[in-house]
């Protein structure tokens, strides 16, 4: 497993885990506690465990841009980096 902020351009991957940060509040209001803000937020987006995303741009500084689904994201490289996937053949 490798990091999603380590995927080139054009690359596919599976989500296999979120790594956990400091305890909050999700955007629905409701407090878990058994997730952290990133957890809440990755799936807020749509970056859950078991979804396919391919990298779009990883270019440079700044913020990365993923497709999950139909959907374009960008994440910045923090978080990318709390991702773990496994590389797609």
């Amino acid at each position: 497993m490798v990091p999603l902020g380590l995927l080139s351009a054009g690359e596919r991957a599976e989500v296999m885990e979120i790594r956990e940060g400091s305890r909050g509040i999700c955007s629905t209001g409701i407090r878990k506690p058994d997730r952290s803000d990133y957890v809440c937020r990755m799936e807020d987006m749509g970056i859950r465990a078991g979804k396919e995303v391919e990298m779009l741009n990883s270019e440079g500084k700044g913020a990365m841009l993923i497709k999950i689904d139909e959907s374009r994201i960008a994440i910045g490289r923090g978080m990318a980096m709390k991702v773990l996937v496994r590389r797609k053949e």
